[in-house]
């Protein structure tokens, strides 16, 4: 469904809360162990922060990855996302050129993976698993989430995610992926390292978040509509496309509260069929 939002309807659409008084926060977490734990860049950047509900169970959880073009930027949790009684897993990853894009989307996995082993322990539901992230991250959001072979590394269905969320990123092959092709940021490519390239109808449920189209970068919201339109045709049965009105690329604070909103839409879905 693609629907557009003015902020002044964004402020007064409900947001039904999960809200929780603590929290616990931990920061620079492992989540790549020996014998991949080799290198001093990847101990400085195979990390993350959790943060997670107390004195209750069963809670949904949000993996969290940070934009930066995949060269760049720092793993944080949005603001609005605090004391929503949604637990919270930030994850870095290593950048190119240093590592190739593979590597990049490899870490990207390997925090997932992290999170489907321990997030039980930690209180919450394996079948509550949502990914999002911002700009980069709303790509490594995509390819994890269509492209199974990453997260089956890891021995992951990536059907066993809840819900995909990207904001604002990438559908064909990302431009730094390109770049490292000696491609230029103008000219498109769809392959295998494209989301749309793995278009398919068993996929989890999948939003997307855009800002304005006439202020977006680089058309990221007409790649966005057109993998909207790939996924009508192939039928997949819950495919969403949201556009921002007066925002550009930097539409995370205006976003986030529609993520909230699904996650508890595909929370109570998820409670009602068990």
């Amino acid at each position: 469904m693609k629907k557009r939002f003015l902020l002044l309807i964004l402020g007064i659409v409900p947001v039904l809360s999960f809200a929780q008084s603590e929290y616990t926060f931990k920061e620079n977490i492992t989540y790549r162990a020996d014998p991949f734990y080799k290198t001093d860049y990847q101990k400085e950047r195979c990390i993350l922060d959790t943060y997670i509900p107390e004195g209750v169970s069963d809670f949904p959880t949000l993996v969290y990855f940070h934009g930066g073009g995949l060269k760049g930027g720092n793993k944080n949790i949005p603001e609005y996302l605090k004391g929503k009684g949604i637990a919270v897993i930030a994850a870095n990853y290593r950048f190119f050129p240093q590592v190739g894009t593979d590597v990049v989307v490899d870490d990207a996995a390997a925090a997932v993976a992290w999170t489907f082993n321990n997030i039980e322990a930690l209180g919450g539901s394996k079948e509550k698993i949502f990914l999002s992230g911002h700009s980069a991250g709303g790509y490594l959001t995509s390819m994890l989430g269509l492209d199974k072979h990453f997260l089956a590394k890891y021995d992951i269905d990536a059907d066993q995610i809840a819900g995909l969320i990207p904001l604002s990123g990438h559908t064909i092959t990302h431009m730094t992926v390109r770049e490292e092709r000696n491609i230029g940021p103008l000219k498109p490519l769809v392959d295998e390292w494209a989301p749309l390239y793995h278009v398919r109808a068993d996929a989890p449920p999948y939003i997307m978040i855009t800002g304005d189209r006439e202020l977006e970068m680089l058309g990221r919201y007409e790649e966005n509509a057109y993998m909207w339109r790939m996924m009508q045709l192939v039928k997949h049965p819950q495919t969403e496309l949201h556009e921002i009105d007066g925002y550009g690329h930097m539409m995370v604070y205006p976003a986030i509260p529609i993520v909230v909103r699904k996650i508890k839409e595909l929370t109570k879905a998820i409670d009602s069929n068990n």
